[in-house]
């Protein structure tokens, strides 16, 4: 009795695992894939409706890629690295911040300077300050405090 309940046990964690498994490289699939057609989209769009590509337009392309970074590490090594969804908050707020600044400077002339809007920007450059700083902690932390790896085949440097 107690022998099959254990062969039950490990059959269950077997499938469990398959499954979860099968679950993970399919939404991975799908995430990818999503990534990947929604910067074709961009890409294709700044082509055909622009004659240059501005700083955000590139930025955004950079999100896209960190994007596709995370999907990648995630895929190879079964670990979502946090800093990646980290560079991809800062890069947005950086998108923010130079899409304000843009679009101020083409009204510097016809705004006073005591009218031009600062409190955002001090907003998300804070912002952009306490995720660096997040960032900083959390490579210290990993180089200071190491997990073990949960998988052999996983590299512990991610």
């Amino acid at each position: 009795m107690l022998e099959t309940n254990r062969k039950l046990n490990q059959s269950v964690r077997f499938l469990g695992n398959f499954l979860t498994d099968v679950f993970h490289y399919l939404a991975l699939f799908v995430i990818g894939s999503m990534v990947v057609w929604s910067a074709g989209a961009e890409f294709l769009h700044l082509m055909a409706s622009k004659r240059s590509a501005s700083i955000e337009d590139i930025l955004l392309l950079f999100i896209y890629l960190e994007l596709g970074a995370m999907v990648g590490i995630y895929f190879k090594t079964k670990r979502m690295p946090v800093r990646f969804l980290i560079y991809v908050a800062i890069t947005a707020l950086t998108r923010m911040l130079v899409g304000i600044i843009q679009v101020d400077h083409h009204l510097v002339e016809e705004i006073p300077i005591g009218e031009l809007p600062v409190l955002p920007l001090i907003y998300i450059s804070s912002a952009i300050l306490i995720l660096a700083l997040a960032t900083l902690v959390i490579r210290f932390g990993s180089f200071r405090y190491p997990s073990e790896s949960l998988h052999e085949d996983t590299p512990k440097d991610v």
